[in-house]
């Protein structure tokens, strides 16, 4: 059975096996949303004859909900942020307040709640709005900054450019749409094949943005991949591209969830899941405009 890039699934929360007897079998304890011990079995079943199994309705319903909470944030960050000017309709290029404590804020609450909901699954339905709540506060401050340091008009008039936000957001969603039809018509499979390269590209990337952070914080950097030459736009597109196909793989194992009739709670947990991912692809969209907005 594939095993898929994303963090979020990394502990493998619908298992290799068919069936939950499969697992028990195995001897697998930490199955998120599940206790497998003898004891549980009768309990269980119980448990989820009353709240129902895990659906794909259900599961987009909690990405949903999750999206809304991150959305929210990042408004408010923005808001909180970038002054608007009501005269001429137009968000200025400047800061109102510094960025600093909601990027970090954002950042760092993203982090901590993004491992809880990881290694502690049955929390999901908490951690995972509070890891949307934060990872929302952290991409408005990304945004805003990003939107004032590639301002549009003249020095002195200029203003913030928004519309580089918004065609990242759509971007994002375009990718998820477009992965989302491949792979409900199986053009694209979770092959082992498939998740094997995926893995490996993946982990390439997060090796390379690794070494990079360390080269930075001792005055070095990468040559080429942060420039905005053929070089630094083909790196962006690759790993936009990698990034999408982390999709495949999530869907697979949310599909896997609904086969082996997963606890309904297990919703949240695939609904955190695909937020990850969206959250770097948008990540990857800013950094790619930010790029080709440098080369006018």
């Amino acid at each position: 059975m594939l095993r898929t890039a994303n963090p979020a699934f990394k502990h493998g929360p619908f298992g290799p096996a068919q069936t939950w007897d499969d697992l028990d079998r195995q001897g697998r304890a930490d199955i998120p949303g599940v206790d497998t011990s003898e004891a549980a079995t009768p309990r269980r079943a119980r448990a989820e004859s009353a709240a129902g199994a895990m659906t794909i309705g259900g599961t987009v319903s909690k990405t949903l909900f999750l999206l809304t909470c991150c959305v929210a944030t990042a408004v408010f960050a923005w808001s909180q942020l970038v002054p608007y000017d009501a005269q001429s309709g137009q968000y200025l290029a400047q800061f109102k307040a510094s960025p600093a404590p909601f990027l970090f804020g954002g950042l760092i609450g993203g982090l901590v709640f993004g491992l809880w909901t990881a290694f502690k699954p049955n929390h999901a339905p908490v951690t995972a709005t509070l890891y949307s709540l934060s990872e929302g506060l952290f991409l408005g401050a990304i945004s805003a900054m990003y939107a004032v340091m590639y301002a549009k008009g003249e020095d002195g008039a200029q203003t913030a450019n928004g519309g580089m936000v918004i065609q990242a957001m759509l971007g994002t969603f375009g990718v998820l749409g477009v992965m989302g039809v491949l792979y409900g018509l199986r053009i694209v499979k979770p092959t082992k094949k498939f998740q094997a390269g995926v893995l490996a590209a993946t982990g390439a990337v997060c090796l390379v943005y690794m070494v990079s952070i360390i080269a930075n914080l001792f005055g070095g950097h990468i040559p080429y991949i942060h420039d905005s030459g053929p070089i630094g736009i083909g790196f962006s597109i690759l790993v936009i591209g990698i990034a999408a196909l982390n999709f495949v793989l999530d869907f697979g194992y949310i599909e896997q969830g609904v086969a082996n009739r997963a606890p309904k709670r297990a919703e949240w947990y695939g609904g955190f899941a695909l937020m990850t991912t969206l959250v770097w692809l948008y990540l990857e969209m800013l950094r790619l405009l930010a790029k080709l907005q440098s080369r006018d």
